[in-house]
């Protein structure tokens, strides 16, 4: 059996996008999708996203990992999906709603013509709350739970190695995405481990957005709409607090998506 796929990237953090209509994909299983993201021996990704039909918006992501399992939400991948659904047809309109597993996102394609394989897009996370300060930084879930620390110079950041340890450390139910942010001149820049790939990856969304609240949290003169760099490139994040600072809505991520090719590959 051939899997029909396309293969795209938000800021570098890329993945497998799979249309459900041409592909039932009845094996997903943790082996089959590890295989598909592996770089050597498969497609290779960050993940892999397959688009379902859905009773209560436009369609529905479900992601996967990189190591086979099933993800939360994913900031680059659901601008992806976006881009994906419109040029699979899924879409027809630059705004839509998709379903993902925590929820629904609101979505506009803010640049790109109907067949372009480059577009912006606009995307809605849920409200944040209970951002919670400890000795090492902030914690905050943004769709997918992230520690966001602050470093002098990022590059200088053992970002596995650190990553890894406080990814695995046993305060986190689950284990938590960890962030490492130096503040730059009206800029944050950014990298992350990112749990399920277990690796640093080029750029993560729900990361992106939780160091552009924390940063904001830690009071140094940044407002609510933060440019933010990643080592795939540049998005920003904009919310609007409560007045206690206990509360986050209205957040939006902001940047690219890119389809890189299309293919076929044997389902073995």
């Amino acid at each position: 059996m051939k899997l029909q796929f396309s293969k795209y990237h938000g800021s570098g953090n890329d993945f497998i996008m799979v249309d459900s209509r041409k592909n039932v994909m009845a094996d997903r299983s943790v082996a089959t999708i590890a295989a598909l993201c592996d770089r050597h021996f498969g497609i290779g990704a960050d993940g892999l996203i397959v688009l379902e039909e859905s009773a209560v918006a436009d369609f529905r992501m479900v992601y996967y990992n990189s190591d086979g399992r099933p993800g939360t939400m994913c900031g680059n991948g659901g601008r992806c999906t976006t881009l994906f659904a419109r040029r699979s047809e899924w879409i027809n309109s630059d705004s839509c709603r998709f379903e993902a597993l925590d929820g629904l996102h609101e979505v506009t394609l803010l640049t790109g013509e109907r067949n372009a394989t480059v577009g912006e897009v606009r995307l809605g996370l849920h409200n944040v709350d209970g951002a919670e300060r400890i000795s090492e930084g902030y914690l905050l879930d943004t769709g997918s739970p992230h520690l966001v620390m602050f470093v002098e110079d990022v590059e200088k950041v053992d970002v596995f190695g650190l990553g890894r340890k406080f990814r695995q450390d046993e305060r986190f139910k689950d284990g938590t995405n960890v962030n490492f942010v130096q503040k730059g001149t009206g800029e944050i820049i950014v990298r992350t481990y990112e749990r399920g790939v277990e690796d640093e990856t080029l750029s993560c969304g729900t990361g992106v957005a939780a160091a552009a609240m924390a940063t904001f949290l830690d009071n140094d003169g940044f407002g609510t709409s933060i440019p933010v760099k990643t080592r795939g490139g540049k998005l920003r994040v904009n919310f609007q607090p409560s007045e206690n600072l206990d509360h986050f809505s209205e957040v939006f991520l902001t940047g690219p998506a890119t389809e890189v090719f299309k293919g076929t590959i044997d389902m073995v």
